[in-house]
């Protein structure tokens, strides 16, 4: 299997991770308020991932090969963007399940992908293609299907998921210029402690961090659950995926891979909890999807390399 090839179907897998896990956050965000639950989420990821960067260090020395990079104040600063980024989309996201429905929250989230190249024309000075501009157009069709027709309109949640797809934008486009650039696994390291120690700050001035060390909240089978899940695989797992498998592909492609996203939170949540989405619904459901797959379609003109993305300040 060529590395290409391995880099789709592993994003692929991540993606399907991510869309697995709405439910259960909004589940255990009814237990564990939200930064909480990303301090502990990402502080748990951040001790696994460097766990095995001591190990591998550890393996390295006994056996002669080189070393894995330590961390260089470059990789830091870069580790810092990352996780800024990062730190924002979920804090949006998890705060956006207190008052909206997974797999509304999964393809607004998705909007991250029609985001991309928009973001590209203003950080990069690029012109978004025609199909680009097309699939903004439908899927924000079908984002006044889904929040506005049928139901009493957009609300605060919505908004924060919307936020949450700025974000995340924003941490692909990062992602795809600095990921070429350093190790993944120390990479990977710093952009998750950010996110766990942003999350802990924020715990301390808006909710009660006492609750963490409370055993009948933490050993809430919904809790400890989606804490494990999230922390091992949508967090350890699939960032340090993200990061070492899009060097060996092109940020288009991770985009369109990233589309899936929604879709899986609409089917977890089908499988679930029953949810069911009104006629109006789907159909904004199809037309945001079908924004995304449009947005990304190949253009006759080559894209960029990575290398172009270095403008990012």
């Amino acid at each position: 299997m060529n590395k290409k090839l391995a880099a789709d179907l592993t994003l692929l897998l991540v993606v399907l991770i991510w869309g697995a896990t709405f439910v259960m956050v909004q589940n255990a965000i009814s237990f564990l308020e939200p930064f909480s639950f990303n301090f502990v989420r990402f502080f748990s990821a951040f001790l696994l991932l460097f766990l095995w960067f001591w190990l591998s260090q550890k393996r390295s020395r006994r056996t002669g090969q080189h070393s894995i990079p330590a961390f260089s104040k470059d990789l830091v600063i870069s580790g810092l963007k990352l996780g800024g980024w990062l730190f924002l989309g979920y804090a949006f996201q998890t705060f956006g399940l207190l008052t909206t429905s997974p797999s509304k929250t999964g393809f607004i989230t998705g909007l991250s992908v029609v985001l991309v190249p928009l973001f590209s024309l203003l950080l990069l000075k690029q012109k978004p293609s025609r199909n680009a501009l097309i699939g903004v157009g439908l899927a924000t069709a079908g984002l006044y299907f889904m929040t506005m027709v049928g139901s009493s309109g957009i609300n605060f949640g919505d908004f924060l998921v919307f936020l949450c797809a700025i974000s995340f934008a924003m941490h692909i486009i990062t992602t795809a210029k600095y990921a070429a650039k350093y190790p993944a696994l120390s990479l990977t390291i710093v952009q998750i402690f950010t996110v766990s120690m942003l999350s802990f700050v924020f715990t301390l001035f808006f909710e009660d961090i006492s609750v963490i060390l409370d055993p009948a909240i933490m050993l809430q089978p919904d809790v400890w659950g989606a804490l494990l899940v999230t922390a091992v695989l949508a967090t350890a797992f699939a960032f340090l995926a993200q990061t070492y498998f899009q060097t060996y592909t092109t940020p288009t492609r991770v985009a369109l891979i990233f589309s899936m996203e929604p879709v899986f939170a609409a089917a977890t949540s089908f499988f679930w909890i029953n949810e069911r989405l009104g006629s109006m619904a789907i159909a904004g459901c199809i037309l945001i999807f079908a924004g995304m797959i449009f947005a990304e379609l190949p253009q006759k003109k080559t894209e960029p390399k990575i290398e172009s993305l270095s403008k990012i300040s």
